[in-house]
């Protein structure tokens, strides 16, 4: 499991690294105040009127780092740090989120996949471990490699899944960005800021997905008896 360790070891250290930029970032573009004035409910409201979006609702939830879209209730959640800030970093967060609202009333076809997805990733994810362990352990004992190829498969939906969401963030991030600039809704150094912010958000998902394929090959070299 030496190999496993490593994988992890890397995986997390480039996790913290990117995690701690985009921290910094955000505490940074959040000192960028807007000359618009408007918060981050209003930049979201704005931007959904805009892209002629009447029937969802942007609402506070606690937390940080906790905003998100659902589309099952068709609310745009905004963290409290988000909600009522008025700086470039809040523009970004709301109008990204936003931005996720708008692949929803469009039918963006990456966002559809990745929604059929999450009740299948959600069962994988909680067998996952035990799979996987059993698995190894059943190998190891009597070379029967059945429940370890079962958790590569669940492994694989996983892993897939943190691929497919690649392209509905960014695509999410771009729409933001586009509507930011092309409605002059903030300035060029705001959008700068909000450009920049984004764009280190967007790499806590690349490190992830690059993560969990380091992880699937580890278990599938296993799988394959490749293991010196």
């Amino acid at each position: 499991m030496t190999g496993y360790y490593l994988i992890i070891g890397i995986s997390m250290l480039l996790s913290w690294i990117v995690s701690s930029r985009l921290k910094s970032k955000f505490e940074h573009y959040s000192k960028v105040h807007l000359r618009n004035g408007l918060s981050g409910k209003e930049i979201a409201e704005k931007m959904l009127r805009d892209n002629g979006i009447n029937d969802v609702q942007v609402v506070s939830v606690p937390g940080q780092l906790t905003d998100h879209y659902n589309p099952e209730t068709k609310t745009v959640n905004l963290s409290e740090a988000v909600y009522m800030q008025r700086n470039a970093a809040a523009a970004a967060v709301a109008a990204h989120e936003c931005g996720h609202a708008v692949q929803h009333a469009v039918g963006y076809s990456m966002l559809q996949l990745r929604s059929k997805m999450v009740p299948i990733v959600n069962i994988s994810s909680n067998l996952l471990q035990f799979v996987l362990m059993g698995g190894i352990v059943l190998m190891a004992m009597s070379g029967n490699k059945i429940v370890l190829a079962i958790g590569v498969v669940l492994f694989a939906i996983t892993t897939l899944f943190a691929f497919i969401t690649l392209p509905v963030e960014y695509d999410a991030s771009n729409r933001a960005l586009k509507w930011l600039e092309t409605t002059g809704t903030v300035s060029r150094e705001e959008y700068a800021g909000a450009e920049d912010s984004l764009k280190w958000a967007a790499r806590t998902y690349v490190v992830a997905a690059l993560g969990s394929l380091a992880q699937l090959m580890y278990f599938a070299s296993l799988l394959m008896g490749s293991r010196r």
